[in-house]
């Protein structure tokens, strides 16, 4: 009678998926960030220590992937990937299930809240400093939807990151990444929305400095709720993400 094997073969990814792994990695964790430049094929074979065959090929993922891009000099640089092409999966997942804004708002008012209860309770003084910065910077660019929408996605990074509850962090970060464009849409169609945000931002700073459990939960439900009416002025929340952003950025190119 022949004997169940104990083990599974191993699956042993590529040498080409290992490398653009390794640069989506330090995409991801934003020790590279968008515009910053890669490195030639010659400096990657250096530094991997493989052909260039192989860098070729896993320069193609990721472009395929949306997280690189060429320049007209044909040199690599980190980009951030459009809706259908993001890093995170999950996000990938999200949007081929067409999920709507609807569905994002309601599971963010869990997760968002959840962060800032964390950020109340366990916020260290270098979290605060960090949250401070941001703040100082989003005030000096709140006439810039882009810039400022940029510092509004830090700025709920930095919340769950004073939480000091790294599942936490992770489990946001696919919705956070496909509200992130809206901030700006927003933005640029709301007058007031940006100085709303920064006074939110400014509110809830305040309760984790005085670990004001209560504060911090109103201020987040009130900047969603903001989030909420701010959009429901320019779209729908029953529209899935990649068809009103598609109609968006098609818009926009007509401009």
């Amino acid at each position: 009678m022949p004997v169940s094997p104990l083990f599974r073969p191993i699956d042993v990814a590529p040498a080409y998926q290992k490398v653009a792994d390794a640069i989506e990695r330090e995409i991801v964790n934003g020790r590279i960030k968008p515009g910053d430049p890669i490195g030639t094929e010659h400096d990657l074979v250096r530094q991997f220590g493989v052909n260039r065959s192989t860098i070729r090929e896993g320069i193609r993922v990721l472009e395929e992937g949306g997280l690189i891009s060429r320049d007209s000099s044909r040199r690599l640089h980190a980009c951030l990937p459009r809706y259908s092409k993001l890093t995170s999966r999950l996000s990938r997942a999200l949007v081929l299930h067409e999920v709507t804004f609807r569905e994002l708002y309601e599971a963010s008012m869990t997760l968002e809240v959840a962060s800032i209860e964390g950020a109340v309770e366990q916020a260290s003084e270098e979290n605060l400093a960090e949250l401070t910065d941001n703040l100082a910077r989003s005030e000096a660019v709140v006439g810039d939807p882009a810039m400022l929408a940029e510092c509004d996605a830090e700025f709920h990074v930095l919340v769950a990151k004073a939480s000091q509850n790294r599942v936490l962090q992770l489990a946001r970060e696919p919705a956070a990444q496909l509200f992130y464009p809206t901030t700006e849409m927003i933005v640029t169609g709301v007058a007031e929305g940006g100085p709303r945000l920064v006074a939110a931002h400014r509110h809830l700073i305040d309760a984790i400095r005085r670990r004001d459990r209560e504060a911090g939960v109103l201020w987040t439900r009130r900047h969603l709720q903001d989030w909420r009416r701010g959009f429901e002025k320019i779209a729908s929340l029953d529209r899935s993400v990649e068809h009103m952003y598609m109609e968006h950025a098609q818009a926009a190119r007509r401009r």
